[in-house]
């Protein structure tokens, strides 16, 4: 890992208003000033439990202020602290737990305002650029989430290249609607205004309705999304009648949207902007600038300031920068074979035009996104086939108009008595929903190359209507 040549934070701090609101949820705001004292009285809570340089605070739960809180004061103290998923079952939190191994885990308001009152002297820390931030658990390709380890570098350059790239005020109203369990949340609006000291509104959840009433009321500026929110946003029966004269822009990803989705959108005067990345990359690697965006509606656009990218024999994109990981969590395998030298590895093919504008063309991985969510076949095939009487079970992702893609499941079954249905209910509380296929078709065999390798390309042509 380099040490970029920058050494620790420097003792100045930049100037904030702080009587400005920083975060606001509902009737609850935060100003700058009660945020930075909130923040010190919570690590002081964490340390006295005896969190330090290093040590996990883990985290379940809705979007909340407090997981700013959290965030923040882990990170004051040099811990790392560790999001997880609210969308996943009580077996896939265990392994989080088991993997993270946690100093403290917040898991409802009670250990929050346990943690917050237990006192005690605030540490003078001081964390340096390479010191490990946060641990991004993202599905991996062995049935197994792995812990993406971002730095406070990380972080940081992330925050740079949006900064580079979109023009955020000190007087924007930023909405934060993304699980901040994702590097999206966090990284790509939350953080940005909050570093140039405009104000983010918490929403615990997505609802149509409540995020185009919160534009109008608060005459929001920007957010991140999906496109899936995109979509129910624009078919929303409220979209027409309200107020989006504030709104500048919104940033998506995790799949293209659909064109007419994007024209509503732009039709209503918002730069709808698409960027390309990952979580092991904190997360952004490309965006379409406004300036071009609206003619070139299927662009992941130009890459980050901070960014270098290429593309290997074949098409890959390979990335390294300063907003690239340091690896995964307890797995230097993994972490070594997703790097060519010092160049990490997409999984994605990339087509890049003369004017510098990049199209992902397709996956090197067979990754499945479904409303933003990251879906591999490896780990839902896994949950299907330690069902009683399945023989083995194939996955693809197919096309859905609302979720972007979902899963498509070919299986092999010994007992009769399997139904699509009786499959989707027994693999629940097992995976995660989202996982779980859309779509089940129960095949006599599923089709091998001469090595017994699934060829999925076929699967996909029997899926086609």
């Amino acid at each position: 890992m380099p040490d970029y040549g920058l050494g620790s934070w420097p003792a100045r701090r930049a100037r904030i208003n702080p009587a400005g609101v920083a975060l606001r949820q509902a009737d609850r705001a935060l100003t700058y000033a009660e945020l930075v004292a909130t923040v010190d009285q919570f690590a002081a809570g964490l340390a006295a439990r005896g969190v330090g340089r290093g040590d996990r605070v883990a985290y379940l739960g809705p979007n909340d202020i407090d997981m700013f809180v959290v965030f923040f004061a882990t990170t004051r103290l040099g811990g790392i602290f560790a999001p997880f998923n609210t969308r996943l079952a009580a077996p896939e939190i265990a392994y989080l737990l088991d993997d993270a191994r946690p100093t403290v885990f917040i898991d409802n308001p009670d250990v929050y305002a346990d943690v917050l009152g237990a006192g005690g002297a605030m540490p003078d820390t001081e964390v340096a650029l390479v010191d490990d931030a946060v641990i991004l658990y993202t599905s991996g390709t062995t049935g197994r989430p792995k812990g993406a380890v971002l730095t406070h570098a990380n972080m940081t350059f992330n925050t740079m290249n949006q900064l580079a790239h979109v023009d955020v005020l000190a007087t924007d109203t930023a909405l934060c609607m993304c699980p901040l369990f994702h590097a999206t949340g966090l990284g790509q609006v939350s953080l940005p205004t909050l570093f140039k000291g405009g104000t983010v509104v918490v929403l615990p959840r997505f609802d149509a309705g409540e995020v185009l009433a919160s534009i109008e009321r608060l005459r929001i500026a920007s957010f991140a999304a999906v496109p899936t929110m995109l979509q129910l946003l624009c078919d929303h029966p409220d979209f027409a009648g309200t107020d989006l004269g504030s709104l500048r822009y919104a940033i998506y990803g995790g799949s293209m949207v659909a064109e007419r989705v994007a024209v509503a959108w732009q039709r209503r005067g918002v730069d709808i902007l698409q960027g390309y990345g990952m979580t092991e990359a904190a997360p952004g690697v490309y965006l379409a600038p406004a300036d071009g965006a609206a003619a070139r509606p299927v662009s992941i656009g130009v890459p980050h300031f901070f960014t270098d990218v290429t593309l290997a024999p074949g098409g890959e994109l390979l990335v390294r920068g300063l907003n690239v990981f340091r690896g995964y969590w307890q797995r230097p395998a993994d972490t070594e074979a997703a790097f060519t030298d010092g160049w990490y590895r997409s999984g994605d093919v990339l087509r890049v035009d003369d004017d510098g504008w990049a199209y992902v063309v397709d996956r090197v991985t067979d990754l499945i996104i479904s409303g933003g969510e990251n879906i591999y076949p490896s780990e839902v095939e896994a949950a299907v086939n330690a069902l009683p009487g399945i023989v083995d079970c194939a996955l693809i992702g197919v096309p859905d108009e609302r979720w972007g893609e979902v899963g498509a499941a070919f299986v092999m079954a010994s007992d009769p008595a399997w139904t699509p249905e009786s499959l989707r209910v027994a693999l629940s509380g097992v995976i995660a929903e989202f996982k779980i296929p859309k779509h089940v078709r129960f095949v006599a065999e599923l089709p091998r190359t001469a090595t017994g390798k699934v060829r999925k390309q076929e699967l996909r042509r029997l899926s086609r209507p």
